[in-house]
This record gives structure tokens, sequence and C-alpha cells, in this order.
């Protein structure tokens, strides 16, 4: 980061040190696009786990929950803290925004039993069968990726791997064109951005591409339903019993669900990677020196970075924890990026150590019910994309801070600037 945002942190840090305890608050985009939210974070975790934030200016009042065995707690108790009212935080334009659009549900979005019949149709797609057949796939295209960076020459590392990765994959998965994968990727920036920040425009420019984007799947449901069944995630839903008479807006949040599932995680993840062992050299050099500990790097990384700081429920009931009484119908957030540095439960948990025992104790895919449908495949994507990294390059070295994204839920990186010296 530039010395603005060095001395944003610094001052930042300051605050969280200092402020009443009752007028600490988490959701500040601020903090996260300047890398600043951890002091406030260890703050909360140490003195007050179970935070109460008023309604304010952006958001409704909600919990914050920080250590992580209250998350996983929270994360398995869907009987008590349900997920239908939605998953994340919203703020109050947003809110506004989507109230005045038909509301869909996808499965992430509901409780039993209407959760579990729809994730189980689109539960076979990510299956260990199907990811071994997608493997070598997975893998051509990583090494074309990768065969077509250029050497000795500043690129944006994001644009490049991250996102046409992940965009092939998810093409992939929706049997989506290929030549067309960026839509994919544009249609998730346009679905996590607010208006004024990556592509995203205005509220007008969101909704006319999230009418584009459903027009192309609405054409892809109609190309299926009446085809013969085939392993895609649309033709799953088409045909199987429990969602092919899905109504038109529980289909659309669905295919929301999974373009972003599909999209963000795994693509800040490998970007985080690149990050991540630039800022602790020595770890890069361990990972050079034995490939074995690609998938421990992976696991780490997926836990260091946390590319989804949070997941959010409504409490259906009363509720205690550490004191606090968590009153039916308040919004809770479950803050993993807090729990995955949490010192009670992870040593030094601001280091990042490839080589940690049970290095893949961490939240970042949550837990319970909505566990992520796609963790294997993301870590698949993950070990692949570095098995031919490190077959190509000795170094890929960062040239400067990343731009990071304006989001508190989304955790990841518009840019990454690097330069590979050299092909091995």
């Amino acid at each position: 980061m530039d010395d603005g945002s060095v001395d944003f942190r610094a001052a930042a840090a300051a605050e969280a040190a200092n402020l009443p305890l009752e007028a600490l608050n988490p959701a500040q985009t601020d903090l996260f696009v300047n890398d600043a939210h951890w002091a406030l974070f260890e703050r909360l975790r140490k003195e007050s786990p179970v935070h109460w934030t008023p309604r304010g200016d952006e958001y409704d009042g909600f919990w914050s929950v920080t250590r992580y065995q209250d998350i996983m707690a929270i994360d398995t108790n869907h009987e008590v803290f349900s997920s239908a009212d939605g998953i994340v935080l919203q703020t109050l334009e947003g809110k506004a925004e989507a109230d005045k659009r038909p509301r869909g549900n996808s499965f992430i979005a509901m409780d039993p039993p209407g959760h579990d019949v729809q994730r189980k149709t689109v539960s076979p797609a990510v299956a260990p069968a199907n990811l071994q057949a997608m493997s070598p796939i997975i893998r051509e295209e990583a090494g074309k990726i990768l065969d077509g960076l250029p050497i000795g020459e500043e690129f944006d590392w994001v644009d490049m791997v991250s996102k046409e990765l992940t965009a092939m994959t998810l093409a992939t998965l929706f049997d989506y064109p290929q030549a067309r994968r960026r839509e994919l990727t544009f249609w998730s920036d346009m679905f996590t951005n607010a208006p004024g920040f990556g592509p995203a425009k205005s509220w007008e420019h969101k909704r006319e591409q999230a009418d584009a984007c459903f027009g192309a799947f609405d054409e892809l449901w109609a190309a299926r339903v009446n085809a013969p069944p085939k392993f895609d995630l649309i033709s799953m839903m088409a045909h199987a019993e429990a969602t092919r008479n899905l109504n038109v807006h529980d289909y659309h949040s669905n295919v929301v669900l999974l373009i972003i599932g599909g999209n963000d995680t795994t693509r800040n993840t490998i970007s985080g990677s690149v990050y991540a062992l630039n800022k602790h050299p020595d770890q890069y050099a361990k990972l050079r020196a034995n490939p074995g500990l690609i998938p421990a790097m992976v696991s780490e990384t997926i836990r260091w970075q946390t590319p989804l700081a949070h997941m959010a429920r409504t409490a259906t009931q009363d509720f205690e924890m550490h004191g606090k009484t968590i009153k039916a119908g308040d919004r809770v957030v479950m803050w993993y990026v807090s729990g995955n540095r949490d010192e009670d439960q992870i040593a030094n948990p601001n280091a990042y150590d490839i080589e940690r025992e049970r290095v893949r104790n961490h939240l970042s895919f949550g837990f319970g019910i909505h566990r992520c449908v796609g963790n294997r495949l993301a870590e698949l994507q993950l070990c692949i994309i570095w098995e031919e990294i490190l077959k190509r390059f000795p170094e890929i070295r960062l040239v400067r801070e990343p731009l990071r994204t304006h989001s508190v839920f989304v955790k990841g990186y518009e840019t990454l600037p690097v330069v590979i010296p050299a092909r091995n």
C-alpha cells in the first residue's frame, strides 16, 4: 500500500484501541479496503465477542460474533439462526433497491427442508467423480493461461490468471459458451459491488445487467429442459424433481448464488496466494523447495485470506451467548475473517505458515448445512494452478500493493500487479 494506507491503518488501530467499546463497528468498508480491520476484531474477540452495533447510516442494527467456537456454534444451529432472510449484511440503500424487485430464494438462503432438496440437486456437479473428470480440463486450461503470460513485463494477475481460470471452470460447470465466459465474471462483479465500485455504475446499471444475466440463463434453461439430461448445473436443475418447477425468481437467485460462489472465493484465494507468498518469502522458498506442500499452502491461504469476510443469519428465537441476549428477529453476523485469526483456537494466527498443524482448521468454508458445496472444487483449482506455476516459473514477484475490493463481504483484490522475471 502507499503511505496513505499505512497511515490509515495506524489511525484505525489507534481508534480501535481508544473508542468506547459500544462505539466499535466492524462493518466499515474503508477498513477492509485498507487492510485495517485487524485491530478492531482483535479487541472485539477479547472484550466483546458478541457485540451489538445499532442502526447507522449504512446498515440496520446487527450482532457481531467474532470468536471461532462461537461462530461454529451459530453456523451449525440452523434451527435458531435462520438463513431465510438473507446471508449477508445488506446496506439500507441496497435493501430498499432489492425490495423493488420480486424476491427469489436460493438454497443458501433457505432452511431445511427446502434447502436440502435444492442443494442435493446441484451437489453431483462437484462430487469426487466429477472433480476427477474435470481435473484434466482445469489443468489444460491453467497451462494455457500460464503459457500466455508475459515474461519480464508487469501485468495484472487478477485479470490475466485468477479471473480467467475461475471463469473457465464456471463456464464448464454451466456448459456456458467458453467464448463468453468472462460474462460470468462481469455479472458476478455486478452483483457483489455497490454502485460506483467495480463495474457497477449505478443501481440502474446493476438492474440492466441483472436482466441481461437472467435473460442468458433463461435461454439456457429453455434449451436444457427440452433436451435430454446432461451433467451440467442448469440441466440438473431443469430435470431434477426438486427444482424443475422452480419459479423464475428462485431460479434466478440460484443462478446468482452459483455464479458468485464459483467465482469470487476461488479467484480471490488464487490472488491471495501470490500476495501471501510474496509477503512471506520464507514460505515461498519452502514451497519451491517442496511442491508437496501445495495442498497445505492452499488451505493456509484460504484461512489467511478468508475470501468471504462474513455470513449473516437471523435469530428465530431469543438466544443467550456470553451474557448477551440475541432477540428473535435480530441480525447476527459471523465474522469468519475474525474467527480465522482467533488466538484461542489457532496458534500464532497472524502468521502465514504453510506447514501449520491442522492446516484445514479454518472457517472459510463455513460449517453445518451451509458448508460451501464447492469447497473441494476450489481446492482442486488452487492446487492445479500452483502445480503448473511451479513447473514454469521460479518466481512471481509482487510489483506494488494491490487494490482491494470495496466490500465488507467479498475480501479480495481488484488488481494485483506482478512481474514474472523468467521461466524455468
